[in-house]
């Protein structure tokens, strides 16, 4: 592991700023798995609201694997990209029956880490996000989900390079974070993305991080020259 010195600045502003994350089961297994899916290019809000009409109408996951995809993509519909998601987690939830025999995955926590992160993305449709939110969220493995908040934030204060995929940076964010403290990175990293590091119009201003911040450096630097 090699620890970054920017990384061990900001944690405690984070926490200071908003507070100590501490873990705690989220979902069973496979209800994360499908939410995770439903949180794709969209809000958790607007996937919550999906996930909830899905259960509440097919009650179970063996049910949501014999009902027709478009009644599932209209009971999912407030999540976006409806007819791609109902495919896609059909798709998924086919895999694991053929596989284990049922749709239960407890069991990848008996396994290594790294073992259990290659099983569920070696099934089409779930990428190291979606992996990585399961293994963390629903059994507490030392996993650091790289969301478009995680991402964007770890590149402006420069943790990774500015042109490095969110699926590298898993690895590179990991390489460098103690395991007892990557949950506590990915909570805070995503509230500090939704709080203050927009995508667009950032708090620069009033950010807590304004002193390991690469993206506000430049910003006052494109000012500075345009001034001149």
């Amino acid at each position: 592991m090699v620890r970054n010195i920017t990384f061990d600045k900001i944690i405690p502003k984070l926490k200071s700023e908003y507070f100590n994350p501490r873990w705690s089961k989220r979902l069973p297994p496979i209800e994360e798995l499908i939410f995770t899916v439903l949180t794709q290019h969209t809000s958790d809000i607007n996937a919550e609201k999906a996930f909830k009409n899905l259960m509440k109408n097919l009650k179970d996951f063996e049910t949501v694997l014999i009902t027709p995809k478009y009644k599932i993509a209209e009971l999912i519909r407030q999540g976006g990209l409806a007819n791609i998601k109902s495919e896609r987690i059909v798709g998924i939830l086919f895999e694991i029956k053929k596989r284990t025999g049922s749709l239960n995955i407890d069991f990848l926590g008996d396994m290594q880490m790294t073992e259990a992160r290659d099983w569920l993305t070696s099934i089409k449709g779930i990428g190291l996000k979606t992996a990585s939110c399961v293994l963390a969220f629903s059994f507490g493995f030392p996993v650091i989900p790289v969301d478009t908040h995680v991402h964007r934030v770890s590149q402006r204060i420069g943790l990774i390079k500015e042109k490095v995929s969110a699926d590298l940076a898993h690895a590179l964010l990991e390489d460098q974070i103690a395991p007892e403290e990557r949950y506590g990175f990915h909570v805070l990293m995503i509230n500090h993305g939704r709080k203050q590091c927009h995508a667009r119009n950032p708090k620069c201003e009033t950010c807590i991080l304004n002193e390991e911040c690469k993206y506000k450096s430049s910003k006052t630097n494109k000012k500075k020259n345009v001034r001149l």
